[in-house]
């Protein structure tokens, strides 16, 4: 159902603001007055990644005023392969930094704020207050619930998308609507009520994503972000898009919103933190065991529990590949020999942990995994191997 603008109407425009706009003053449902509140707006976003650039980049030419980027990250060479606001020039800069210059490139006259922080349950709420409405283009369950739950306390709207592959869901939550907006309270977690297992989903990093997917899901974000300000249409609330990729076909499902207090707290704490540590060795002492082990002086299996596309970009010598499903489902622990020490890695450390416990459940007691996973291994014994 249609909502009432988000924002009050700034200034007149200037007639330079008239010339620069005018193809937004010529649509009938937005017109000058919803420019003028599209100039009042204060639109934060969180992550100026794949779906936080092209969300950015079009925010910035509708004229938003003031555009606040959250992100603690650097820009990496892995970025530019849909991250459209950073280029090769930027690897190694904050990415609040080069995606602030982005945007001034499209337009110098927008107020860019830089939260160059991780965001975390101490000042989340700083952060996203005093904006009117919240756009969250994060990667990560944990920042998604604790984005969302901030936005919920505040009262914020919020515009949201998650991409994975060639699959992506685009919504608006608004967990606490003021009264008489005639929004219907729904939030995150109405659709997913408790963030997944850490490690449970790949990431971007583990599983890819086509980089022009991002853009598609990023500009149906920035479009829901104009209809809010505005008032314009009828936005997303309630209703989840679902786009097969691959199919090139859009879907919609109904969601339902239950009644909160608003005071949702993030439940992705630290995988195991109620079960025995699993031990890890380092980058360096593998090395080491493996050199051994070429002499006939150790003994042990190396497991690489990733998936094949992974392994095909950069492997670890001397590792037998058996994914986590097969480990997790019971059909891979055969292959993983029964008669010597095991040594599990994953790209990051955080499936070679979920290998091992699987492992040490099936009774197997002489389990480690590798800490920091075969991004260690080439920041720390070969780099002269790619990463991702």
């Amino acid at each position: 159902m249609p909502l009432a603008p988000l924002v009050e109407p700034g200034p007149p425009l200037t007639a330079a603001q008239v010339e620069r706009w005018s193809r937004h003053l010529l649509l009938p449902v937005l017109g000058e007055a919803g420019q003028r509140r599209l100039r009042n707006a204060r639109v934060c976003v969180v992550g100026a990644g794949g779906l936080g650039a092209p969300v950015l980049l079009y925010l910035a030419a509708a004229g938003v005023g003031r555009l606040g980027i959250v992100d603690h990250d650097d820009v990496e060479l892995t970025n530019l392969q849909r991250q459209v606001v950073h280029g090769t020039a930027d690897v190694g800069r904050a990415k609040t930094e080069s995606a602030r210059d982005a945007v001034h490139a499209i337009d110098d006259g927008v107020d860019v704020v830089l939260h160059h922080v991780r965001l975390d349950a101490t000042n989340v709420d700083a952060v996203l207050a005093g904006y009117d409405l919240v756009v969250d283009g994060t990667d990560n369950f944990p920042t998604r619930y604790l984005v969302n739950d901030a936005c919920v306390r505040l009262g914020l709207p919020e515009v949201w998308g998650s991409v994975y592959r060639f699959d992506a869901q685009v919504s608006v939550f608004w967990g606490r609507p003021p009264s008489g907006s005639g929004a219907d309270p729904v939030q995150l977690r109405d659709l997913f009520p408790a963030p997944p297992p850490p490690g449970s989903v790949p990431s971007c990093a583990e599983g890819g994503v086509l980089g022009a997917l991002v853009g598609q899901v990023g500009t149906i974000m920035a479009t829901e972000a104009v209809k809010l300000v505005t008032g314009t249409g009828e936005p997303l609330l309630g209703r989840v898009l679902v786009l097969d990729g691959l199919a090139a076909r859009w879907s919609e499902l109904p969601l339902r919103g239950s009644v909160t207090t608003g005071d949702g707290v993030d439940d992705a704490g630290p995988e195991g933190e109620h079960e025995d540590a699993v031990a890890t060795i380092a980058a360096t002492a593998l090395a080491e065991r493996l050199a051994a082990r070429d002499r006939g002086a150790d003994d042990f299996t190396l497991v690489d529990v990733r998936e094949p596309a992974e392994r095909a970009i950069v492997a670890i010598p001397g590792a037998i590949a058996v994914p986590l499903g097969a480990l997790l489902d019971g059909s891979g622990v055969a292959a993983v020999p029964a008669d010597r020490p095991v040594v599990l890695h994953c790209r990051s450390g955080v499936r070679s942990e979920q290998a091992a416990r699987a492992l040490r459940a099936a009774g197997r007691d002489d389990v480690v995994h590798l800490e920091g996973g075969v991004l260690a291994w080439v920041r720390d014994v070969d780099p002269t191997l790619p990463s991702y």
